[in-house]
């Protein structure tokens, strides 16, 4: 058992890292495509993303739910099957060019995500979960992590969701 967590451990932070080696976002605007209604589409992962986050602190339930239902009853109204992002899809939005600083958020704290993504803090709640505990990324530092459910400081959703 203990074996088994323990390889699946290694194997998404192995994920985690080949994903941040092969395709880190950069600065090129012919990645994403801002499409003027509150979305972002990006050309590389074939997804839609929202183009800002909640703003605010959200829990890990609730924020499976605003991805799901509230984004798409407002801003992403016109399309479908909004969702949490996993674990893999979050680190391609994070900046390893060194030339890029970032931004600081609504909440003082540095990021470094595509430019083209409004974050209000450091933390996204992801849809993958590791030993009973939900994973975030950490647009600040660039890594994943389990965070407990009711841990809610500095969590924020940004919703994603495929191209049909």
């Amino acid at each position: 058992m203990i074996r088994r967590i323990v390889k699946t451990i290694i194997g998404l932070v192995g994920m985690v890292i080949f994903l941040l080696q092969v395709c880190p976002a950069g600065l090129s605007d012919q990645r994403f495509t801002d499409n003027g209604d509150g979305t972002v589409t990006d050309n590389q992962l074939s997804v839609m993303w929202a183009k800002s986050d909640n703003q605010g602190d959200i829990g890990w339930k609730q924020a499976d739910a605003f991805a799901r239902y509230s984004f798409g009853l407002t801003v992403g109204k016109q399309y479908a099957n909004w969702r949490l992002p996993t674990i893999e899809e979050l680190p391609s939005l994070y900046v390893l060019n060194s030339n890029y600083n970032g931004y600081a958020t609504d909440c003082g704290v540095r990021v470094r995500i595509a430019s083209q993504i409004e974050l209000s803090c450091i933390l996204v709640w992801s849809s993958d979960v590791i030993l009973g505990s939900p994973m975030a990324f950490n647009f600040n530092i660039g890594n994943p992590f389990s965070v407990q459910s009711y841990d809610i400081s500095g969590c924020r959703v940004l919703p994603v969701r495929n191209l049909e």
